[in-house]
Formats: C-alpha cells, structure tokens, sequence
C-alpha cells in the first residue's frame, strides 16, 4: 500500500495534527468531526491509496471522502470518516505515521476512548505519550495510563511507529461506555485539548444532543469489541 496526499502541495511543517478513530465510544471519531465542524476548519487535502475504501458520502452539497485533512491556524485535522477493512488498516495507519513525521509534523495528538468499567478516580481520561513528547503545564500533572493495561487498534499502530521514530506523539484516552457511542467521552477530550492548544469550543450542543448524536454515530461506529483487559481505542 503507498499513501497519496491529494494535492500534494500542502506544507505541514510545524504544524500539530490531532486525529482519532472508531474505537470505544466513538470518541476519536466525533471529536476530530466536532472540531473540524465547530472551529470551521478548512479542507486542504484528501488520501488516496492502492486499496480504495468503497464509501463516500454527502455533507452540504459537497462529498466528504474517507480521509480527509482540514487546517485551523496551525492545527492540521486528520478525519477518518470511516474504518479500513482489517486486512489493510495496520499497514495503512504504519503508513500514515510515516507520513506524519516525513512531512514535518511538531507533534500528533491521538484521541481515543477507554472503557469506563477501568475507571478507578474522578479523572476523565488517561494520558499515554512516546519518549520524545514532553507535556507542557497543560498536561504535566495528567495521569499515564495504568501499567498492564493494553491499547489495540490504529492508536497503537501510530504511537509504536511513532516511538520507533522517535517523534513527539502522545493519546489522550477518555474514558467511555464501551457498550455504545458516548459523545460525553467527546467533551471529555475536547475541554482538554482547547486548554492545550488555546482555542475556545462550545460544547454544550454535545450534551445537549446526546441522543440524535449517538444516532448519527452509530451508523459509523465499529461494534465494540470486548478481549480481556484489551482497550480498543
């Protein structure tokens, strides 16, 4: 599989990248789709690659393709409208890490959920971050994800590459029901990363909204899938 960046142009240098996936609540899903929606977030390029995901869709009058880039200042938004097939994701998301510390990236920001039945505290999420990333004074004090515990799926994927690759990255893990869409696990990272970055977010219309909002997720959203302590993010 080879990625393409569509138009190729595009100058990511010194940028940061936040992104997320299907995983438990949707909760990298919607909050990458809540930020590009919210901050109005403009669309600079698309992916191709070999092996072609068989899905488009229609936002607006405009087609939204399976992979898209959109750009907020110097916030760069990786959405992922839908799931890879299986037999090809690990290697597209290996290749998508590459990618993102070929072209210049300053750091990724990798959303993801966590089961909330792991839930020992107040706290609303768990950090997990490579060698190379240091957390500023808005994430210093944040707890790491517990040892033993296990993270699967594309986060996975791109933290291990990007450790390899000894490139500033670290996850930010809501805790989430891992038995439907839980857009409260979306606020959860969304207060978080607008006290990181500096920008304001209204997310009242999230809770407001939860249930048209886990409607429209779930038509999108991986079933969730239970393995042991395994968290799929």
């Amino acid at each position: 599989m080879a990625l393409k960046i569509i138009p190729n142009s595009e100058s990511f240098k010194g940028l940061s990248l936040i992104t997320g996936f299907h995983g438990i609540g949707a909760a990298g899903y919607w909050t990458v789709k809540y930020l590009v929606q919210e901050l109005k977030a403009e669309k600079i390029a698309i992916i191709d690659s070999d092996t072609p995901t068989p899905m488009a869709s229609n936002n607006n009058g405009k087609l939204v393709s399976p992979f898209e880039f959109y750009r907020k200042g110097k916030l760069i938004f990786f959405k992922v409208e839908a799931p890879l097939y299986k037999d090809e994701d690990m290697i597209f998301f290996k290749e998508l890490s590459d990618f993102i510390v070929d072209a210049g990236f300053k750091e990724a920001a990798l959303i993801g959920g966590l089961d909330s039945r792991l839930r020992i505290d107040s706290s609303t999420f768990r950090l997990v971050k490579t060698s190379a990333y240091t957390p500023d004074n808005k994430l210093e004090n944040s707890t790491f994800l517990e040892n033993g515990q296990i993270i699967v799926g594309p986060l996975a994927v791109m933290l291990n590459r990007f450790e390899a690759r000894n490139f500033p990255a670290y996850s930010l893990l809501s805790y989430a029901s891992a038995e439907r869409v839980d857009p409260r696990a979306a606020v959860s990272a969304l207060n978080v990363l607008s006290r990181h970055y500096g920008f304001k977010i209204d997310t009242a219309p999230l809770l407001k909204g939860v249930d048209v909002i886990e409607t429209e997720l779930e038509h999108t959203a991986d079933p969730v899938r239970q393995h042991g302590n395994a968290i799929y993010s």
